[in-house]
């Protein structure tokens, strides 16, 4: 069987994606940028979560700022919310709507910045309620999603419009790279290939 219409389609339709969201995402992605990179110059942590695949996408985020991602550089505090042991406590006691909040509740200060990550067809109730409890502890919040009203009163959206959910978990997963970079020049200047 030949595969190769199915694989050059897949890859046609990706960077067909990637060329019709730039100019969308370009603002809100240097806006958290800034947003995260202050917040990490004056000793806040990042909190990240997501659901499923977007658990994934958090884990990698927060493990570019713990390690790094193109140049060696100190960690920057990064703290991902999708523990499974917690997260099926806090599921298990307060019920799944909970996850997210309950942690940022406890983790959360002042100052910090949560970042959520959703590419499902339709908002969670976890992830809101994690926006809530963040904007109420007074932690900004950045949302990478594909749901245009999720987060416009609580912060910076970086809206990813597509009907194909694969589309968006390669968009987001370029976004979050693309800001992991941001954040490195914002704080740690120009590297040297960039130079």
């Amino acid at each position: 069987m030949d595969h190769y219409q199915t694989i050059s389609g897949s890859f046609q339709a990706t960077i067909e994606s990637i060329a019709m969201s730039v100019d969308e995402v370009a603002e809100p992605l240097s806006q958290a940028s800034e947003m995260i990179s202050a917040a990490l110059v004056q000793d806040r942590k990042i909190l990240c979560c997501g659901e499923g695949t977007d658990a994934a996408l958090a884990t990698l985020f927060t493990s570019n700022l713990l390690g790094h991602a193109e140049r060696e550089r100190p960690a920057l505090p990064a703290c991902c919310l999708t523990d499974s042991a917690s997260l099926t406590a806090i599921s298990t006691q307060y019920g799944p709507d909970e996850i997210f909040s309950r942690q940022v509740r406890a983790l959360g200060q002042a100052g910090d910045i949560l970042l959520c990550i959703d590419s499902a067809p339709t908002a969670g109730d976890s992830l809101q309620r994690a926006r809530q409890a963040a904007t109420e502890a007074g932690l900004g919040v950045v949302s990478l999603t594909r749901h245009a009203n999720n987060s416009a009163a609580e912060g910076v959206a970086i809206v990813v419009h597509s009907t194909s959910r694969h589309r968006v978990v390669e968009l987001h997963t370029m976004i979050i790279h693309c800001l992991c970079d941001l954040i490195e020049q914002n704080i740690f200047g120009p590297s040297e290939q960039e130079t």
